[in-house]
């Protein structure tokens, strides 16, 4: 399959609009507590939309994971528990600091270690630094970076800027220290994700030597890699519904309506998947270069979270030099995706 980079941005785009907007319907659930609603969110978007779209798309879908080496499923299971544990407290990071700042502080270490660390440990880093593409590439991915941090620098002036009653106007649970730690944390877990991908590489190429269009060919990896987040958020969740005395949520609403609840929970855990369903089928349009993905796929999600935290009234009453420095921050990253693009569009003419 020939690489096509600027559709791969194309897809990488939709992937971050369902991730920056998945947690928009869990604001629509009514008198549930945070695990309950989270694991309902996840059943879909780690069990049920997976198998689902694995079984549809994918030939002899059992075939491909029994003749898989048993050596990858390990590592690609693992790898997604790790990443499960690291969307745990993505999912706080968003209760302690909102869409916008708690989804730029999350992904900028997520977009840092998951990029940077594939190529240094496979040793393609050092031959990317000595062409014209590999270069553009690195560099789109520091512009990402830069983009990043001038959003979470709109967010730590906000902090400042705004009185404790005005931040829980919109974010009920504001905190900022707290909300720091549980999003660096969640950004360094959550980017254990791309090494799913790699570790699931050969389960790929099985998947299109039995049938499967390359271009879906990281369905059947994510069924295995969403299986170990599942785990870890079940036993977690689990865990807190029994502390919590919140086991009851799941048979009954506490006034609110039962069938709206699971409505916005699945609604939720759909979007969620839809955007690794869209970040795979990208993945294979990026050519040579193809751990650039995961910084195209942050870079979208913090636009779409950001221009969401703004929709929904997140920087109202900051002052204007804060908001500026929001759009600036929107505009760097929608530059960085285009300098990566380049980058990869120009890798197959490379020599090397």
């Amino acid at each position: 399959m020939s690489p096509n980079p600027f559709l791969g941005v194309i897809l990488h785009a939709i992937g971050g609009f369902a991730a920056g907007s998945f947690y928009i319907p869990f604001k629509s659930v009514r008198k549930w507590s945070w695990e309950s609603y989270w694991l309902v969110g996840g059943v879909f978007s780690w069990i049920i939309a997976p198998w689902l779209a694995a079984w549809a798309i994918v030939p002899n879908l059992w075939q491909v994971l029994r003749a898989a080496p048993p050596g990858n499923l390990f590592w690609t299971y693992l790898f997604g528990v790790l990443w499960g544990i690291g969307g745990l407290t993505f999912g706080l990071s968003m209760r302690y600091l909102g869409l916008s700042l708690g989804y730029a502080m999350a992904l900028g270490f997520c977009a840092a270690f998951g990029t940077i660390v594939p190529p240094v440990f496979s040793g393609e880093i050092t031959t990317l630094a000595t062409l014209i593409s590999g270069q553009l590439t690195l560099g789109g991915v520091f512009v990402c970076l830069a983009g990043i941090a001038i959003c979470a620098m709109a967010g730590m002036m906000k902090e400042k800027e705004l009185p404790p009653n005005e931040k829980t106007a919109t974010i009920r649970e504001f905190s900022f220290a707290k909300g720091v730690w549980v999003a660096t944390f969640a950004g360094l877990m959550s980017a254990c994700m791309a090494f799913v991908f790699a570790a699931g590489k050969p389960i790929g190429t099985l998947a299109v030597r039995h049938g499967t269009p390359p271009l879906w060919q990281n369905l059947p990896i994510l069924v295995v890699g969403l299986l170990g987040g599942f785990s870890s958020n079940f036993i977690w969740c689990m865990y807190l519904n029994f502390k919590n005395g919140s086991l009851r949520d799941y048979i009954d609403g506490g006034g609110a309506s039962l069938l709206s609840n699971y409505s916005f929970a699945a609604l939720a855990g759909i979007t969620w998947y839809l955007q690794f369903f869209f970040f795979g089928m990208g993945k294979t349009k990026m050519g040579r270069y193809d751990f650039s993905s995961w910084t195209i796929h942050m870079a979208f999600i913090i636009v779409f979270s950001n221009l969401w935290g703004i929709r929904f009234h997140e920087w109202k009453g900051v002052t204007r030099p804060v908001m500026a420095r929001v759009w600036i921050g929107i505009v760097v990253l929608i530059l960085s995706t285009v300098v990566i693009g380049l980058g990869n569009y120009l890798a197959p003419s490379q020599p090397g």
